[in-house]
């Protein structure tokens, strides 16, 4: 294996959570009697420019099908944050009717819903089926397509040179980070302005946030393996935010390198430099993730087996990607945690990939009570124990797994 962008055979261990099936790829209930498909699932660091990333086992399309499941839209929180995005960006950059705004990963229009809303033209580049298809029926332009140079330098040609591009939670999803990074520069406006959304490796590390891994990130970035790829790709970084989502993440703001139109923030250096205190450019920092994740399993573990001896009942919310990475991890399967809750139609009727849990609708937990409910997506913590407090009525109560066995009161 060699590093994917600066290409170094110099890659060290961070994490090996053995193997797995995708985490989004979710069974319907005529394929269990079918073979599943599962991978290794090995992530490294490069000695050289610090880029942490998994290996390669699969082609891209593997991991995001027609049938992916991933929907933005039944978050509330997650809307608040688009619609406060594009708010700031409009006020801050001076969009207008004038201006074009492309959204990379546009899934199901969350976010250039609120674009459109304010009269500014937009398109969302969108290669899952699924999803393109949710964008469309809120009147949404998308391009069915996985982005890179090419993609962009077509774009341009068809009058789509931006003045905005927003991509969330898209740059670890690449496997072609150099490639995915130029198409932003070519994209660009001389004036334009990228914004990316990633979790941060920092928060990934000190958080044990080690279900966050699974096939479909490639990458697991920090500020300085970011500034490293983009420089090498003709963006420059010039300012850098910090948000909660997804356990902490960056919001980081790029122009085109040739024109630098925008001015440096001192954020980057204090984002920088954080990570040079916290030890990120030397390799021991990453040695020890491991450990982390075989103390998270083990605990999970050993509750839920102490649940089973005690006779209470354990259900599962939110059939997250990151649920599934846990519990493939832990081995978990129905004898342990019978079912997960989801609000997504999409999900509900279908089976967990790998632990084969059957996925209901919030009614089942009405219908049968579970004593202990622990929320798979813990970035949504606070959300879901808010929609689902009427599990104390019969003295249920919420878990988390990440970073420590939690059981609320």
């Amino acid at each position: 294996m060699k590093c994917r962008h600066c290409g170094s055979s110099h890659l060290g261990p961070f994490l090996d959570l053995g193997s797995a099936p995708p985490s989004n790829s979710y069974l319907r209930p005529d394929q269990l009697d079918a073979p599943e498909l599962w991978y290794p699932l090995i992530i490294r660091v490069c000695a050289d420019c610090l880029l942490v990333q998994t290996e390669d086992f699969a082609a891209r399309e593997t991991f995001f099908s027609d049938s992916y499941a991933y929907f933005s839209s039944f978050s509330s929180s997650w809307l608040a944050h688009a619609q406060g995005y594009v708010e700031a960006m409009a006020e801050r950059f001076g969009l207008t009717a004038e201006s074009r705004v492309v959204e990379v990963a546009a899934n199901d229009g969350y976010l250039l819903q609120y674009v459109k809303a304010r009269g500014i033209p937009a398109l969302g580049i969108e290669p899952t089926a699924s999803t393109a298809a949710a964008a469309r029926a809120r009147g949404i332009e998308i391009r069915e397509l996985f982005f890179g140079e090419d993609v962009a330098q077509a774009l341009v040609a068809d009058g789509w040179s931006a003045d905005l591009t927003a991509a969330n939670n898209v740059l670890a999803h690449v496997p072609d980070i150099n490639d995915f990074v130029r198409g932003f520069a070519t994209l660009l406006k001389p004036t334009g302005v990228a914004t990316f959304e990633f979790p941060h490796l920092l928060n990934m590390v000190r958080e044990a946030q080690f279900d966050t891994a699974y096939h479909e990130h490639y990458s697991y970035l920090s500020l300085t393996a970011v500034i490293r790829i983009f420089e090498a790709n003709g963006l420059s970084v010039f300012d850098v935010e910090t948000t909660p989502w997804h356990g902490g993440s960056l919001r980081v703001f790029a122009g085109r390198s040739e024109t630098a139109a925008h001015a440096l923030s001192p954020n980057v250096a204090a984002v920088l430099d954080a990570e040079t205190a916290a030890g990120m450019r030397d390799l021991s920092f990453y040695a020890g993730f491991q450990t982390a994740a075989q103390r998270v399993r083990n605990d999970f573990l050993a509750f839920l087996i102490d649940c089973q001896r005690q006779g209470l009942s354990v259900a599962a919310y939110g059939a997250a990607a990151k649920g599934n990475t846990l519990m493939n991890f832990a081995g978990i399967k129905p004898d342990l945690i019978s079912f997960v809750v989801d609000s997504n139609p999409a999900k509900q009727g279908m089976v967990m990939p790998g632990s084969r849990i059957p996925i209901v609708d919030m009614r089942e937990l009405e219908r049968q009570k579970p004593d202990r409910v622990v929320i798979l997506p813990w970035n949504l913590q606070a959300e879901i124990t808010e929609q689902i407090s009427f599990i104390r009525d019969w003295g249920g109560k919420c878990v988390t797994a990440v970073p420590t066995l939690t059981v609320m009161p």
